[in-house]
């Protein structure tokens, strides 16, 4: 186990640290913990039989035993640069659990959560989505939280997106604080507080006087590229992190063809002469292939945590995504070495010229 805390627990996975049985097991126990309901929102929920048995079982047994469970799906999207990866939902898996289930049109913007509701009482969230590669080849967090206010929120914003079935018209939900334990707790949800939640990072970027941390597998949100570009000219702040080599190389080479987005670059070249690096993963691929990218969402600033399904991008602000805001120097301190553990592993980020 690798979990923190007690109302708040966050596990942190790596490439090959952990196997998806592990983890498959993990969610059926959180899911078979519910009595009255439990609502899922998945961008990709696509897993093997032996761990598709495990968590398809634990959400049989719960409709059986009278739980309410409502699924909600992303499909329908193919990007030309798989920033996000594409999802490849598991649509006979889904309707095998006979419970009430909704797709959602992920064009031309994505449904991105990985989050669950238990009883209106808990949440399971974090940048890891349901697939064996994700679970065990994939950087990732898993951030579970009990807090009837916390599972309020992302209540409501689950609410807004099975009522309407429009990414646009979700993530209304006002991020107060909330107090979990030691910990204050704001949620965020895109993308009706995208362009807020943004700016929200830049501002924990520039106020921070100790440290920032992030990882991404991207890094072009304006706001936040901007800030963390001046914070990096300017010399004094102890800034590091890794991002997904392939992924932003992607993102590199479009905005070099896309006029409208080459004010980024000079931007992101100097972000990125702090120590970054780039995990070589394997390029998505539309039929099978390993899925290894580095997933994890998480920036440090300061004993400030930011993790959850939001990449750092504007695509990211116009998803439907979810993210903890989390005042809380312990979580701070440990997620700032996993990021330097993570990044220790690869080589520096360095843009392919061709």
């Amino acid at each position: 186990m690798h979990y923190s805390q007690v109302v708040i627990a966050v596990r942190t996975l790596s490439d090959g640290g952990q196997s998806a049985l592990e983890l498959a097991h993990e969610v059926a126990e959180f899911l078979d913990g519910a009595r009255t309901s439990l609502d899922l929102a998945q961008y990709d929920f696509h897993l093997a039989p032996e761990t598709a048995a495990i968590v398809g079982g634990a959400i049989t047994r719960a409709a059986k035993r009278g739980v309410a469970v409502r699924v909600l799906y992303n499909v329908d999207h193919r990007n030309p640069i798989p920033v996000p990866p594409p999802s490849e939902p598991d649509t006979r898996l889904i309707a095998s659990l006979d419970v009430p289930a909704r797709a959602i049109a992920g064009v031309p913007d994505l449904m991105h959560h990985k989050f669950v509701v238990r009883d209106q009482a808990a949440i399971w969230t974090g940048s890891a989505n349901w697939t064996d590669d994700s679970w065990s080849r994939q950087e990732n967090l898993v951030v579970r939280v009990e807090s009837d206010g916390v599972a309020a929120c992302f209540a409501e914003d689950f609410e807004q997106l099975w009522r309407t079935g429009a990414v646009e018209q979700s993530g209304f939900v006002n991020p107060a604080p909330v107090q979990v334990g030691k910990t204050a707790v704001r949620s965020w949800f895109t993308p009706g507080n995208g362009e807020a939640l943004s700016s929200r990072m830049a501002r924990a970027l520039a106020k921070a006087r100790q440290r920032v941390r992030i990882c991404s597998p991207v890094i072009t949100a304006a706001p936040v590229l901007a800030t963390l570009a001046q914070r990096v000219s300017e010399g004094s702040l102890d800034i590091a992190g890794c991002v997904d080599q392939p992924q932003l190389q992607g993102v590199i080479l479009q905005w070099r063809e896309n006029g409208n987005a080459a004010w980024k670059l000079p931007l992101l070249e100097r972000a990125l002469t702090a120590p970054f690096s780039g995990k070589r993963s394997n390029p998505w691929k539309p039929e099978g292939g390993v899925h290894d990218f580095m997933h994890a969402k998480v920036t440090v600033a300061d004993d400030v945590v930011f993790a959850g399904s939001f990449n750092l991008s504007r695509s990211g602000e116009l998803n439907a995504e979810n993210v903890l805001e989390l005042h809380d120097a312990e979580l701070a301190d440990r997620l700032a070495g996993y990021i330097d553990e993570v990044r220790s592993l690869y080589p520096p980020f360095a843009v392919d010229e061709r």
